[in-house]
């Protein structure tokens, strides 16, 4: 890809810094809410604790928690510290202007989550410290709280010209945080572009985990730059998804188990399509895939 002469260098300063100090990055995210962001009860565990089956309940989990329902979380939920945080930038790039919108250090950060967004949305789905029962604001806090960064793109309709933006992005955020580990989550068809990062050979070296969220299966995985570095994965999934039914993702969880690839997951059991996006516990995901 084009790209690639102009941003090789840095990668790979990038990857020798994280060689010599990747122990720092391996160290506990930061306590943030954690009994109020924990899961409810776990109905179901096997494999030795990779499959977790939660009890999710719309009337405890939205009703109770929300203050108007799926639109406005109750207040204690929320970090109004870290929804000051919240900026705007935008990057420029040979394929045009690409905006984000982040949260937290972007330079010399031990950390970074980025988050792109469904088909349709944009970066300020990401950051909404009000909507998904505040878990967008929990994140956020995490990231700050630990000396890292979270970061919500426009990622467009997934064309090759949108990947080539985000792959900008990411070389920039390499530079200015050479030693961070990256951790990508992709909600529903935002999917497409974690599977097409998962092929990039320069950029793997980097990356700690890959979150689906609502998203769909892509039997390509173990074959990918990703896979074969058994770079870890999390799927997060609502047992009642209409979109993407839950019995392809737990045959594709199946699939990267038997391949040797660090993966977990996470079932909501009558979770809908939107419920992964609401109720993954952002602190215990990020320190699996930094300590994996």
């Amino acid at each position: 890809m084009g790209y690639k002469r102009f941003t090789k260098l840095p990668l790979i300063i990038g990857i020798w810094c994280w060689v010599l100090g990747g122990l720092a990055s391996a160290q506990a995210i930061a306590d943030h809410k954690n009994r109020l962001f924990a899961y409810p009860r776990i109905l179901e565990v096997r494999d030795g604790g990779a499959y977790r089956l939660i009890d999710y309940r719309e009337g405890r989990d939205i009703d109770r928690r929300d203050e108007i329902p799926e639109r406005r979380v109750k207040r204690a939920y929320v970090d109004f510290g870290a929804r000051r945080a919240t900026k705007k930038e935008g990057l420029d790039t040979p394929l045009g202007r690409l905006t984000y919108r982040h949260a937290g250090q972007l330079r010399g950060s031990r950390f970074l989550t980025i988050y792109i967004h469904g088909s349709g949305g944009d970066s300020r789905q990401g950051v909404n410290d009000f909507t998904f029962g505040g878990n967008f604001n929990r994140v956020k806090a995490l990231m700050m709280k630990s000396g890292g960064a979270y970061i919500a793109p426009d990622a467009g309709a997934f064309s090759a010209d949108d990947l080539a933006r985000l792959q900008y992005l990411f070389v920039a955020l390499s530079s200015a945080s050479p030693t961070a580990r990256i951790v990508v989550a992709c909600g529903s068809a935002g999917a497409a572009m974690c599977y097409r990062l998962s092929q990039d050979e320069d950029l793997v070296p980097r990356i700690a985990g890959f979150v689906l969220l609502g998203s769909y299966p892509d039997a390509g995985y173990p074959s990918s730059a990703a896979g074969r570095a058994r770079v870890p994965l999390v799927i997060a999934h609502g047992g009642s998804d209409n979109v993407y039914p839950v019995a392809q993702l737990e045959q594709f969880y199946t699939s990267l188990r038997s391949a040797g690839i660090p993966t977990q997951m996470v079932t909501f059991n009558s979770g809908t399509h939107g419920t992964p996006i609401r109720m993954i516990d952002w602190r215990e995901t990020l320190n699996w895939m930094l300590t994996n």
